[in-house]
């Protein structure tokens, strides 16, 4: 009788030791699966293009600065600031080169098929593709925002972005324009391309070349963002 006793008191101490682990288990699972998945994810997303690339250099400076180096470093400045305020953001690109792979005939198509991929993958809110302008005329200037023809969304951004270009950089442009481009075209999603001043243009040349107007450049497009999403009275 006294051996049967001591028998049940080991196995009840067993299912009591058996119990407490698998509930513990059963607990941090609980914990480690909450912890995980509730870290809220952004409410908007952003494609920021940068464009050009690799071969494709777009226009040269007379100091001798690739247009594609300075929109990346504007892109990037972009990203970082709406990363800040908890925008989700992707890029095409994150460095020189560009995205048409082996360097042959048809690259420019593949490279532009490539961020149109990028876009449809991530499914944004909103598109914008940074770029710098040239002209034969060296006194033309300033930054000028170009928006998706027959879209009445990517208008009202459009040209809201002009305004806080000329209210914030001196020398902009009056009017943003409808532009016809494939980045824009290619998606249903609203956006806009910022020609960041020209390139052509000696003194503007000099300035999109630091740090401190870039940086003014892609504040500049962060608000107009922050507008659009109406997070400035949020």
């Amino acid at each position: 009788m006294i051996l049967v006793i001591k028998n049940l008191k080991k196995i009840l101490l067993y299912l009591c030791v058996f119990t407490v682990l698998f509930v513990g288990n059963a607990i941090m699972s609980y914990s480690v699966a909450t912890v995980s998945t509730s870290t809220p994810l952004p409410r908007f997303s952003v494609v920021i293009d940068a464009g050009h690339g690799g071969v494709d250099s777009g226009c040269v400076g007379s100091l001798g600065v690739y247009e594609r180096d300075i929109n990346l470093s504007i892109a990037q400045k972009l990203g970082s600031m709406l990363n800040t305020l908890g925008i989700g953001v992707v890029f095409t690109r994150t460095n020189a080169d560009g995205l048409y792979g082996t360097f042959a005939s048809g690259h420019k198509m593949r490279d532009m098929r490539a961020r149109e991929a990028i876009i449809k993958k991530a499914n944004p809110n909103l598109v914008i593709s940074i770029h710098l302008n040239s002209y034969t005329n060296e006194q033309a200037h300033g930054a000028q925002v170009f928006y998706k023809i027959d879209n009445d969304i990517s208008q009202e951004f459009g040209q809201e972005m002009q305004s806080l270009f000329c209210e914030k950089i001196e020398g902009s442009r009056k009017e943003s324009m409808p532009g016809d481009f494939y980045i824009l075209n290619c998606t249903s999603t609203p956006g806009v391309l910022v020609e960041c001043g020209f390139l052509s243009n000696p003194d503007e040349e000099a300035k999109l070349v630091t740090n401190e107007y870039q940086e003014q450049l892609a504040y500049t497009i962060m608000c107009g963002v922050v507008g659009y999403f109406g997070l400035s009275n949020s």
